[in-house]
């Protein structure tokens, strides 16, 4: 990534930390990234932030061997947000064959979580799917039952498509569903003007 270490105008925030260096994952993160994962989302250590699928999803987010599969992948990549030698936050960015950049797997520690981490990590996964991988848009999957984070989304000029997929029902690797309602629906935005 090309922005490792570079110096902005942005104070921290209160327990904000240092600024976070961004850079690609590799193998020796796993670990740090399953626990990440499945904290920002899953089980009580979620609530502590607001992105958490608690009630919607019990067991996993995510385990070791789907994030090595990711990252075999020649197309994608993980970016992490690392404060202090401490992955803060993630996302996996991959590019398409149809010019649009996939975005997913977008984790901020519960605790770090309201700082304006998220909002960097993703201005970064959209400067690198423009100029890294040549893409004019990236888009992304979202449980459409998230209605706040849906907004944020939103409120950053993602717009939805109308395009909807299901919920994995029956596969545990993503997680146990708490209703039988959950879909997922895409949210896109063009990129790179």
């Amino acid at each position: 990534m090309s922005v490792e270490g570079q110096a902005s105008t942005e104070a921290p925030r209160a327990g904000g930390g240092s600024r976070p260096v961004f850079r690609d994952a590799a193998d020796p993160d796993i670990p740090a990234l399953v626990e990440l994962v499945n904290a920002a989302y899953r089980g009580d250590a979620s609530r502590q932030g607001w992105t958490t699928e608690a009630d919607l999803l019990g067991g996993q987010r995510i385990d070791a061997d789907q994030v090595a599969e990711l990252l075999s992948r020649p197309e994608a990549r993980v970016v992490v947000a690392d404060r202090d030698g401490r992955i803060e936050g993630c996302c996996e960015l991959a590019g398409g064959d149809d010019g649009a950049a996939y975005f997913g797997m977008f984790s901020v520690r519960p605790q770090a979580q309201g700082e304006g981490l998220g909002r960097r990590l993703l201005a970064e996964a959209e400067r690198a799917a423009a100029d890294e991988l040549g893409c004019g848009s990236m888009r992304m999957t979202v449980l459409r039952q998230r209605a706040e984070l849906i907004a944020w989304y939103e409120r950053r000029g993602y717009r939805r498509t109308g395009a909807t997929s299901p919920f994995p029902y029956g596969d545990e690797r993503f997680g146990l569903p708490k209703r039988d309602d959950l879909v997922f629906e895409e949210l896109v935005k063009t990129i790179g003007e």
